[in-house]
């Protein structure tokens, strides 16, 4: 049995086989470097080499529910500059969403409303449609802070329909890209596969 197998612990195996790039995991050295990179850095409950130890150490539900992973906003810093070249924001968004596929997530996840607001934008025609967008992260706290956010960049916004950047028609429904359907059978087909892996760990 080699070294690496020997850490192997039942968590990781399941980390290996459901999360993005789950399987470089057992490749992290901690050194620290991508806790050191990261802007978010002191609002992490675990940094992301804590979290890996963790997975290796078996803590399943206590990596599935942290709000760690949810903290990453993808700039990608850990990965520029980790020595191993670790794809640490894939694993971090990977874990948040298989703990919210299986039902660990935490309550409170600091990104998961920006991007679920993205994913129903992008499916519904497969393409993002920018005003819709905009205007669903201005109103995403309620309509009264809505307001006075975009009240608050009235004039960006003017100077983008200027500008030709943003077409007010877009509000009506925006351009499909072409197979809009086709990708909405293929996203439920690769739900359907993933909530059948899931139900292979439970929850």
């Amino acid at each position: 049995m080699s070294q690496i197998e020997k850490y192997r612990t039942s968590f990781l195996k399941e980390v290996e086989a459901n999360v993005e790039e789950g399987h470089w995991v057992k490749m992290c050295m901690q050194c620290g470097v991508c806790a050191g990179s990261c802007p978010m850095g002191p609002y992490w409950e675990h940094p992301p080499q804590e979290i890996f130890m963790m997975i290796r150490a078996g803590k399943r539900e206590e990596v599935l529910s942290s709000t760690s992973m949810w903290m990453c906003t993808s700039c990608y810093n850990c990965i520029a500059r980790c020595p191993r070249g670790l794809p640490i924001t894939h694993i971090m968004h990977g874990l948040a969403h298989y703990g919210k596929r299986i039902g660990l997530a935490p309550k409170e996840q600091p990104t998961a409303k920006f991007a679920q607001k993205f994913w129903d934008n992008l499916t519904a025609k497969g393409r993002v449609n920018e005003l819709k967008l905009g205007l669903a992260l201005y109103f995403i706290d309620g309509f009264g802070q809505g307001v006075q956010n975009a009240l608050a960049a009235k004039d960006l916004g003017l100077s983008m329909v200027k500008a030709g950047r943003m077409n007010p028609m877009e509000i009506l429904g925006g351009h499909s890209c072409k197979g809009a359907g086709d990708i909405k059978k293929m996203l439920a087909k690769a739900k359907e596969i993933e909530e059948a892996e899931a139900a292979k760990f439970g929850s």
